[in-house]
């Protein structure tokens, strides 16, 4: 696997405003570094379990019983139809009723085709085939070990992950939720990983919920220093990646650096609600030129740490800026800062 690297670009609190602002486009090295309901497997007959326990803010599950006798079953949505409303707890994740089979250790998903639905997976998952499908699955890798993500798509292609929940058992300062390439993903409920995601060419996002990630003093991928954690963040060498419809909540998470770092060129933000971080998009240009990005229709907090909701480094700009408001009261944002 090749060696990843992150844009410096982590906000740091305590110096000058301006001057730390300055500091937050700046590259961030760093190699590939969720709530329906996260759920510690209660075994029951024949191995199953059902999504029903509560996850704190670290990511780490709480067990909840489950009941005995058959669930009341509820067809998956398809991916075509999104869910209504704000994506939140309620409408993320593996969809209730649901009964999971524990799948234990690492697995590899090399035959093209299949269908994975109902797994409750106790180790990471690689994606090596094309046109895999997970449904109602719950990713919680293993025993930290390098850098690694819960899910890793960037083998495969046309991968779809729909009504799944990616919450690590082992929470770490290497350890992301997913990695991708040509994947689509809906309705996923991503938490207690340092970054939501490491998104690579050809990735959609929708209808899904990035929140609570998980913080640490020391990351061996920032030389010893704190986590930057990020809801999504992308490379240079990717492009065309779209976020839509998604939750994406920094502001559960302590010092958080962006919602969507770095960016690639073509890509498309559209329809989120967006907060936290020190700048809650901050699109840093890592060397290339990052050109046809598109900012439209999104709803910002109030919770960036200098009420910064897009920072451009220089020389990057936003092919379409329009119709992105604050939460609260429905006015436009102002207009992104930009320096380097």
């Amino acid at each position: 696997m090749r060696r990843r690297t992150r844009a410096q670009a982590g906000v740091l609190v305590g110096a000058a405003a301006l001057a730390i602002l300055a500091a937050c486009a700046q590259p961030e090295a760093s190699a590939h570094v969720g709530l329906r309901s996260a759920v510690q497997p209660a075994p029951g007959a024949s191995g199953l379990v059902s999504p029903s326990g509560a996850a704190s803010a670290s990511g780490t599950p709480t067990a909840s019983p489950t009941k005995s006798g058959p669930p009341t079953p509820k067809p998956a949505p398809t991916s075509t139809k999104p869910r209504t409303g704000k994506p939140g707890p309620s409408n993320t994740g593996v969809v209730p009723g649901t009964q999971l089979t524990i799948v234990s250790g690492s697995q590899t998903f090399h035959t093209s085709g299949q269908v994975i639905s109902g797994k409750d997976f106790h180790g990471y998952v690689k994606v090596t085939g094309s046109n895999i499908t997970f449904k109602n699955c719950i990713f919680r890798g293993g025993t930290p070990s390098g850098n690694n993500a819960l899910l890793n798509t960037e083998g495969g292609n046309n991968t779809i992950v729909e009504d799944s929940e990616f919450v690590p058992q082992h929470p770490a300062a290497t350890i992301d939720g997913i990695w991708t390439k040509n994947t689509k993903i809906y309705r996923a409920n991503i938490h207690g990983s340092v970054d939501g995601m490491k998104a690579g060419s050809n990735t959609l996002v929708q209808d899904s919920y990035i929140h609570d990630t998980s913080w640490f003093a020391s990351d061996p991928n920032q030389g010893g220093g704190a986590t930057h954690n990020d809801g999504v963040q992308s490379f240079a060498d990717s492009s065309n990646i779209t976020l839509r419809h998604n939750t994406i909540d920094m502001s559960t998470s302590k010092d958080p650096n962006a919602a969507w770092q770095d960016a690639s060129p073509n890509s498309t933000v559209d329809d989120n609600w967006l907060d936290g971080g020190g700048c809650t998009l901050n699109f840093a240009n890592q060397g290339t030129s990052l050109t046809g990005m598109v900012v439209t229709n999104n709803r910002f907090g109030r919770h960036s740490a200098y009420q910064c909701p897009i920072l451009l480094s220089l020389g990057v700009s936003l092919a379409k800026n329009s119709g992105n408001v604050w939460v609260d009261t429905g006015k436009p944002i102002p207009p992104p800062q930009q320096h380097n």
